[in-house]
């Protein structure tokens, strides 16, 4: 997706073994999120609220881009569970970099070759259907929606907008890796969205090339900074 360049928002080849400064994103239902919170403010020189949801924004992008690609590429979905996710601060070009754990589960079909060589790592599925509910289990069940009532504690951001981001977020991850998935980009953005209960939260559009554009229905709040953004696809029009 990224023609190899290195991308510190992830860490190198994904996975993280045991390694000094990492931790399981557990913690940023705790005190971690604080340093989350602190460090976005630091970085965008932001109201907490406005912190907060860029916070998320650029959290829930980054955490979802490997199981969403995995799922549109192969059909194979890591665990990307709280306690399966790895998390460092100590990058400083970036907000938080993102990673798994060695031996993170993967959910597969029966017809993948993990699952017909029997590859530890597998979690065979006996169906597409069964595929989403673990991709929404994951993803959302088991991580974004914890941490979505933790940033919710701490500044009180109404839900719809935290999951505006990372419906946008999926969208844009499929629709930018589209040259290199198979398939319709709308039917998985579809399939990925509706799963977890997102798809009214953004309109697909055309653009004057014939492409697909994303147009959201909330706002990541990128416009009260000091320096105000309009991000591409903002419901706030200029």
């Amino acid at each position: 997706m990224f023609g190899g360049v290195y991308v510190p928002a992830l860490a190198p080849g994904l996975i993280v073994s045991d390694q000094p400064g990492w931790s399981t994103t557990e913690l940023l239902t705790g005190p971690a999120l604080d340093t989350l919170l602190e460090s976005a403010g630091r970085r965008w020189n932001a109201q907490p609220h406005a912190a907060a949801a860029l916070a998320w924004k650029t959290y829930a992008y980054w955490l979802a881009l490997p199981a969403v690609l995995g799922w549109v590429s192969a059909r194979r979905v890591p665990l990307i569970t709280a306690g399966n996710t790895m998390m460092s601060f100590t990058n400083p070009d970036v907000l938080i970099t993102i990673g798994v754990r060695a031996g993170t589960p993967i959910a597969v079909l029966p017809t993948d070759d993990l699952a017909l060589r029997g590859h530890p790592d597998a979690v065979v599925v006996p169906d597409e259907a069964a595929l989403l509910a673990e991709f929404r289990r994951s993803l959302l069940d088991e991580h974004l929606a914890p941490l979505l009532d933790a940033f919710h504690s701490r500044v009180r951001l109404g839900k719809r907008l935290l999951l505006g981001s990372l419906a946008s977020g999926i969208a844009y991850g499929i629709l930018r890796s589209a040259d290199t998935t198979p398939g319709p980009s709308a039917t998985s953005i579809d399939l990925l969205l509706s799963t977890l209960g997102i798809r009214d939260l953004i309109d697909l559009v055309p653009t004057t090339h014939g492409q697909l554009d994303v147009q959201r229905k909330t706002c990541c709040l990128a416009f009260t900074l000091p320096q105000p953004k309009i991000c591409p696809g903002c419901c706030i029009k200029p």
